[in-house]
């Protein structure tokens, strides 16, 4: 069970991460400071901060709900995510954006933009659906973490050279047919 939550949380997140805010966040921030440790770090911290709450809070949801029931919440959840991820996300280009926090310097305006980015965000929501459905938040946790990293450290590599190269138009569709095997895979488990 412990494999289970922990890949299945990964191969979520990975999946939702793509084309998302928080990605397109990682060029920006890879591209405006070229300094990947501390960007790499401030994603890692943000993320485990982020989805620790989501985590806890999703096990709370777990004690008002019954298995049947949360096992339709995850299914719909999963759904859900689908037909989000097929929405491209943007980022704002107003003055609080990256430039703003950067007194902060690297690792911290890493890390309040990605926490903040992640309020709230499909890979939160998916969180608490999976802490609350395998009433594990530290392997749910374990796993969105590792996914967030999967997807964003890359892009923290890449920067802006490969962005528009991408065909993220695809990679939403892939993603979202992985969110509906996974839906389908929760609903006969």
């Amino acid at each position: 069970m412990l494999f289970e939550t922990i890949s299945v949380s990964t191969a979520v997140v990975a999946a939702a991460e793509i084309g998302d805010k928080t990605q397109l966040l990682a060029f920006v921030l890879a591209a405006r400071f070229r300094r990947p440790l501390p960007i790499v770090l401030g994603i890692l911290v943000a993320t485990v901060f982020n989805h620790a709450l989501a985590g806890m809070l999703g096990v709370v949801a777990a004690s008002f709900f019954t298995p049947d029931v949360l096992k339709w919440i995850l299914v719909v959840s999963f759904v859900a995510m689908a037909i989000w991820i097929l929405i491209p996300d943007k980022l704002d280009d107003g003055d609080n954006g990256p430039g703003y926090l950067a007194r902060f310097g690297v690792f911290g305006t890493t890390v309040v933009t990605f926490f903040l980015a992640e309020m709230g965000d499909k890979t939160q929501v998916a969180t608490v659906a999976m802490a609350a459905h395998y009433g594990d938040a530290l392997s749910v946790v374990i796993g969105t973490t590792l996914g967030m990293l999967l997807a964003d450290v890359p892009a923290v590599f890449i920067g802006d050279r490969l962005s528009g190269r991408i065909p993220l138009k695809l990679m939403r569709t892939l993603a979202a047919m992985i969110f509906i095997g996974l839906a389908v895979f929760a609903l006969l488990a």
